[in-house]
């Protein structure tokens, strides 16, 4: 007889032979596990009949139980790929988790606070960035990019050569679950990964590898490193810099400045407007109350 766990295993694999990134495949089949030990711990024997009861009751046991919205969401949007699935596999026969009507809804003046840097800090970093003396051409690529591209560390990192394209001044970033993006670049950032190619870069020893940003001891830069450099830079100028307080602030200029949400999230390669929404309309709001305080 086919079991919860034979079921689980079917689905793994079959998200790994639709190409779904490793990050994607293990977030999707550790959310389904956590539904399938719920069941069970209700005495139910799930043998691939999903039911509509099942989806409604572990919906408002994840929302009694604290969780956030975005979790709620993330967990109900895994559940409709595996109601897919079964339905693929002909274990289940309709569609009973409904993204529209299951995800769960931030209140009204719920959305996250993010940390950002204020402009006097931006201008310090910038003024420091430029100083050879003090910063390396490969550590002010880093935070340039990180605060002129929005990107996440794990897509920094992975930036290729072949990813900058100084003819139409772009970079092509791979984001979440393999996501392709483009991101204009800010031309004193081209001319900076110019510099950095021509100067630092040339001379590595890992020189050949195809990423942009290397170290000392590999050709690949990794998250640890970004990490330690900006705290290094951070220590010197009295500024906590985190890679996501440069994402944030990225965002938050952007919004400041007037751009649509929608062009925001794509820019910073979130799955949905609503996210944006979630970490940045409240900034828009205290943004505008200052500016009626000027009156």
């Amino acid at each position: 007889m086919i079991t919860a766990a034979d079921i689980l295993e079917e689905f793994q694999q079959n998200l790994i032979a639709d190409g779904k990134s490793p990050k994607t495949v293990a977030s999707y089949t550790c959310d389904v596990r956590s539904f399938l030990n719920w069941l069970e711990e209700r005495g139910v024997g799930f043998d691939g009949g999903l039911t509509r009861l099942h989806v409604t009751a572990y919906r408002r046991h994840l929302i009694e139980a604290g969780y956030e919205a975005n979790t709620v969401n993330k967990k109900i949007n895994s559940l409709r790929c595996f109601n897919l699935f079964l339905i693929e596999t002909g274990a289940a026969s309709e569609i009973v988790v409904h993204p529209k009507k299951d995800r769960a809804k931030v209140a009204l003046g719920s959305e996250k606070q993010v940390e950002v840097f204020s402009e006097e800090e931006v201008e310090r970093i910038l003024f420091h960035a430029q100083d050879r003396t003090r910063c390396s051409a490969r550590d002010a690529l880093v935070m340039m990019m990180l605060l002129y591209t929005g990107v996440r560390v794990s897509e920094l990192v992975s930036v290729r050569l072949q990813d900058v394209d100084f003819i139409t001044l772009t970079l092509r970033v791979v984001g979440k679950g393999g996501k392709h993006r483009e991101v204009p670049l800010r031309a004193e950032v081209a001319e900076t990964v110019r510099e950095y190619l021509g100067t630092e870069r040339k001379e590595s020893p890992h020189r050949g590898s195809q990423f942009l940003l290397l170290t000392q001891r590999a050709g690949r830069m990794d998250k640890n490193t970004v990490n330690r450099l900006l705290r290094k830079h951070g220590n010197r100028l009295g500024i906590e810099m985190k890679p996501h307080k440069f994402r944030h602030t990225f965002c938050t200029r952007l919004v400041r400045c007037g751009v649509p949400l929608s062009t925001v999230a794509m820019l910073a390669g979130h799955a949905s407007v609503q996210t944006t929404a979630r970490f940045y309309v409240n900034t828009s709001r205290e943004e505008k109350m200052r500016a009626i305080e000027l009156l």
